[in-house]
């Protein structure tokens, strides 16, 4: 399982025209002449990945000329299906592409909760901004990547809080010159105060969610780095009040020796504290063969 650079949003200034999975340009000749521009709306036959597939792709058509008309972007239905036996929480990434293949743009999606045997349906747009651009000719949308976690270890969906009263996520990182930096964020969002120490306790899991063996989880940074803001700070104890945050670094190289098998955790569990009900975030540590994984204190941070 690979860990994916979101691309930046390619943007939009001209309608898109678009066609694809066998549908026609909208508004050309074949539409029909002087016909009303209507969106596309296409099914598609995918295999989809890990569960998840695009079942229809929908292609507005542009304007009509003289006329002035809100723009709706390139989107697609898509189903989830939970052949497990236990609740999953699926994250997906979409790409959004042309005709050859070329991807313009993609997105996120996470689906909260997809009980056992159950199959889920959502839609999802293609992100849009503002600044320069042109007819991206974007035709299809494919499944790229899929995670998924078990439902009672998974971060909170919107407004909502985890039964522990905290909520555990990761952010996307950094990586310069081999050298990766993710953060860890535990977020109170419960009603009373809670109180941390010290680091993070850390399992690293391949991608069926086991344990991966011979990388060592160290306390601090010293052994890769001495760069990174936050990995060496002496460990204290932090209190977080209802609505506070705190962070943690987790700091890696991806290096690789020749002759030697690299090592993927696509999944980290993370207790907290000791007695912490775990959580599973997916920051696709691609470790190489450094044997190695640094880990910095919480910190409390700014609201």
């Amino acid at each position: 399982m690979r860990r994916a650079t979101p691309l930046l949003p390619v943007l939009v200034a001209a309608a898109l025209l678009v066609t694809g999975c066998g549908s026609e340009r909208a508004g050309s000749p074949s539409a029909g002449s002087g016909a009303t521009p209507r969106s596309s709306v296409s099914p598609v036959s995918d295999p989809g990945l890990d569960g998840v597939r695009v079942t229809g792709v929908t292609l507005p058509a542009p304007p009509t000329p003289g006329t002035v008309s809100a723009y709706s972007p390139v989107s697609a239905t898509y189903e989830v299906v939970n052949d497990s036996s236990e609740a999953l929480t699926y994250t997906i990434l979409f790409d959004f592409t042309t005709a050859t293949g070329a991807v313009m743009t993609n997105t996120r999606q996470t689906v909260h909760d997809v009980e056992p045997g159950r199959t889920v349906r959502r839609t999802v747009e293609m992100p849009l901004s503002t600044m320069g651009g042109g007819d991206l000719d974007v035709t299809r949308v494919k499944v790229s990547e899929v995670t998924s976690v078990p439902a009672a270890e998974a971060p909170a969906a919107p407004d909502t809080c985890p039964a522990s009263g905290v909520d555990v996520t990761v952010d996307e990182g950094d990586a310069a010159m081999g050298l990766r930096v993710v953060g860890l964020w535990l977020r109170n969002c419960g009603t009373a105060d809670y109180h941390v120490e010290g680091y993070p306790r850390l399992t690293l899991l391949d991608e069926d969610r086991e344990p991966v063996e011979g990388v060592r989880v160290l306390k601090g940074s010293g052994d890769i780095t001495s760069s990174v803001t936050g990995a060496e700070d002496p460990p204290r104890t932090v209190t977080l009040k209802p609505g506070e945050r705190a962070r943690a670094v987790l700091v890696w190289r991806n290096t690789t020796e020749a002759g030697l098998e690299a090592v993927n955790a696509p999944f980290v569990r993370v207790h907290a504290k000791a007695g912490a009900a775990p959580a599973t975030v997916t920051p696709h540590l691609d470790l190489g063969t450094t044997g190695k994984l640094g880990v910095g204190p919480w910190t409390a941070q700014e609201r």
